[in-house]
């Protein structure tokens, strides 16, 4: 397994690893940024990332089962131990990992000793620049990024390995040794050409959470003294300028001959320049974190280096406890320390100008200018950038301005999609305006005036087809609350128990089919307004719901314990009697009192004939566009009969009767033939009236008009069922006897062929 995993789950695209990347060996695709380990160098900066999706991998279960396996285990502290464990003597220490079961502790710091001689060795021989090979970023960074440089590189092991190969050599192959340090790349190394000497690397957080796990308290155990060989000075080797030290170079202020640099900018740019020849040192000592092995990635970020700095050359001036095993003392020969280096760099395609001009194109990128290296994607330029998109390592998609300016232009696209459905949406609303002038409607428009600015309940009465949603629908518009959603519910077309969760919502599992939580209307239109029509409807159990709702202005999911505040303006409509309603036990009247707070009454069309012409052209124009037909206008008798005719489906049924009759029209004009039949009858009677409407008493005309229009009726129905008598009869909602009765009175004669025949065996003339 790799020391640092990616967890997809918490990566959220902001490039905090691919930026904090000296190599950049980070692949985005998809979205999802993963580390390349054949480009990686371990240097732990992706650790950085602010979602925590990149981790080291913990490694404490392993040691664990190390621990409990029964072969001798040996621990050895990197360099930096005290500037961790400050607040502990390094005695407590030992003792503590000793009680985790290690055999033996170790200082590491006594390899960079066993290293000493063969630098010294080599610096005197070698006729070239060497790099030095302690720090395992600054090995990997040459192999894969700079292969040009690895013939510098000492071929001596680093001092963590030098550790590993001694104690082995010492105490044979079956130990396991531990290493403990700040360093991540120590964890890649080991898995390299130098494996087998170190078989697990710890940072000083995983040996505490071992302490913790195990209730091991380091502060109250007593001091025990360290095993294997003292390291002298070899304790200042993690500090600034130690390696020299440890190697016996005094370098001279002047001296150009050796160079010791520490740090991610400094390592790079000693290690660029000397790939490019612009810089010929002796000797270049190279640990790749700033600050030295100190402040490696698994540092304790709670104090500054020289705090830590101070407490390494106090532990070294202290001289901690040793017991040093008879082994290590008669011990002279040292292990093998030779180490080889080899080119793992991965050749890339390299793009050419025209790949890169149109990675750049893709991007909106067309000029110089239109270059804002931000560094947003995490690449210092955008042509880097490019580059990585052409090499499949970077998405086009994590250049921010180019983000910036799609999410702008798509901004611009959704107002303009919101202006023209908000101008639609206008449109419809008008379409849906009253109309009407009659003196009726004119009452109806100063009421909805007077209430809608209101929080009042309204309850709109009037019978079938009179426009009660539209009124409801202007009230809402013409309310404070018209920026928030109107809900309207037809009580009549659904079940009590549905009706309920449609109103109320219920909570998964509270009955049959509820496999999730829903939302009420009642709920989802807080702020704004509900309409529910033919409330008169509504059982006794909703209606009791619906009181409570009023009362307190909260609702109760089905199902559910906790009620949910809501703020909603209830509009109500019924074509029922609800005073009856209350008085035969059938509706509440405790919540009739509660609706009817302000009441509408409609009138029905019959009463409004003189807003007639004016409806029917607002339907012919709604027909017009619905049929995308051209028809010219409504002529006058078509107009005069539909003034008489007495609209037992008030406004629907107009609206019906024009949009039949625009299909049927051929020249465009809609004629009193383009009507149901009915309406022919209307018309004569209305002739006839006119005639005799200052020779006969208003008894007789009335008498008149219910007689031929009874008779129209009837003749209606038969032409509905194709002259069956039984049918028509059902549909009338009349005994077939009456029906036969209404025909023997009105003279209608009824054949076969499905013809209408008055008693003189003439075609009917329903006039």
């Amino acid at each position: 397994m790799e020391p640092i995993v990616t967890y997809k789950e918490r990566c959220r695209r902001c490039y905090s690893c691919v930026r904090s990347c000296p190599v950049k060996a980070i692949k985005v695709d998809g979205g999802f940024a993963q580390i390349m380990y054949d480009r990686c160098i371990g240097c732990g900066n992706c650790l950085t990332c602010p979602q925590n999706a990149k981790v080291v991998v913990d490694r404490m279960v392993r040691t664990q089962e190390m621990l409990a396996s029964g072969s001798p285990v040996v621990a050895v502290l990197g360099c930096s131990f005290p500037a961790f464990f400050h607040s502990l003597r390094p005695g407590q220490l030992v003792a503590a990992l000793k009680s985790l079961g290690f055999c033996e502790v170790h200082e590491g710091a006594y390899g960079a000793r066993m290293i000493a001689d063969s630098y010294r060795d080599m610096l005197r021989s070698s006729d070239r620049a060497l790099i030095s090979s302690h720090c395992p970023a600054v090995v990997d960074l040459i192999e894969r990024h700079y292969p040009a440089l690895v013939p510098n590189i000492m071929p001596v092991v680093s001092p963590m390995i030098a550790m590993g190969r001694s104690i082995k050599g010492i105490l044979g192959e079956e130990t396991r040794v531990v290493y403990v340090s700040t360093c991540v790349a120590a964890k890649f190394e080991i898995q390299g050409e130098a494996s087998g000497a170190i078989d697990i690397v710890l940072t000083y957080q995983e040996i505490d959470k071992l302490f913790k796990n195990r209730g091991i308290t380091p502060a109250a155990l007593t001091e025990m003294s360290f095993d294997g060989v003292d390291p002298g000075a070899g304790r200042l080797f993690s500090l600034t300028g130690g390696p020299l030290k440890v190697f016996d170079i005094q370098p001279d202020f002047q001296d150009n001959e050796t160079i010791s640099a520490e740090g991610e900018a400094h390592t790079i740019g000693i290690v660029r320049d000397l790939a490019a020849g612009r810089i010929s040192p002796k000797f270049v000592d190279l640990r790749f974190c700033d600050g030295g092995c100190v402040d490696g990635p698994a540092r304790d970020k709670e104090h500054n280096h020289f705090f830590k700095r101070k407490l390494i050359v106090c532990h070294n001036s202290a001289k901690p406890l040793y017991e040093t095993a008879s082994h290590y003392r008669t011990t002279a020969l040292l292990p093998d320390l030779v180490r080889s280096y080899s080119d793992k760099s991965q050749k890339q395609a390299t793009p050419a100008k025209d790949d890169i001009k149109r990675i750049l194109h893709s991007t909106n990128k067309f000029t110089q200018g239109d270059e804002l290296n931000c560094r947003a994607c995490g690449y210092n330029t955008c042509r880097e950038h490019a580059v990585a998109v052409f090499q499949g390592f970077a998405d086009i998609e994590m250049c921010l301005p180019h983000n910036m300016q799609l999410i702008e232009e798509e901004r611009g696209r959704l107002m303009l999609k919101y202006e023209l459905v908000q101008r639609e949406l206008d449109r419809q609303a008008g379409d849906d305006l009253i109309v009407g002038s009659d003196l009726g409607i004119r009452d109806v428009m100063e009421l909805i005036h007077q209430v809608a600015p209101t929080p009042t309940t309204v309850l709109i009465r009037g019978e079938t087809g009179t426009g009660k949603e539209l009124t409801a629908r202007a009230i809402h518009r013409q309310s404070q609350r018209n920026d928030k959603p109107l809900m309207t519910v037809n009580c009549t077309t659904l079940t009590d128990s549905l009706l309920e969760s449609e109103l109320f919502g219920h909570k998964k599992g509270s009955f049959t089919g509820a496999i999730a939580d829903k939302k009420g209307l009642f709920e989802a239109a807080n702020g704004g307004t509900i309409f529910l029509d033919e409330i008169g409807d509504i059982t006794p159990k909703l209606q009791a719901e619906l009181l409570r709702l009023l009362d307190l202005g909260e609702v109760r999911p089905v199902g559910g314990l906790v009620a949910k505040k809501v703020d909603v303006r209830l509009i109500a409509a019924t074509n029922k009697d609800l005073e009856l309603g209350v008085r035969d036990g059938w509706f509440r009247e405790d919540l009739y009192y509660r609706l009817n707070v302000f009441s509408i009454e409609l009138p029905p069309l019959r009463e409004r004939a003189e807003s007639v012409p004016e409806l029917a052209q607002h339907f012919l124009d709604k027909a017009r566009k619905k049929l995308n037909k051209t028809i010219a206008g409504i002529e006058d008798r078509a107009v005069k009969a539909m003034q008489y005719y007495p609209w037992p489906g008030n406004i629907r049924e107009m609206q019906n009767v024009i949009e039949r009759s625009a299909v049927l029209v051929k020249d465009g004009v809609i004629r009193l033939e383009n009507l149901p039949t009915i309406f022919t009858g209307t018309y004569d009677s209305c002739l006839d009236i006119d005639v005799n409407r200052r020779r006969v008493s208003f008894k007789a005309e009335r008498e008149l008009q219910v007689v031929r229009t009874e008779k129209n009726i009837i003749v209606r129905y038969l032409e509905e069922t194709d002259g069956n008598v039984a049918k028509a009869a059902r549909l009338a909602n009349l005994p077939r006897r009456t029906f036969y009765r209404l025909l023997e009175k009105h003279g209608i004669e009824v054949v076969r062929s499905s013809k209408l025949f008055s008693c003189e065996s003439q075609p009917l003339q329903t006039g």
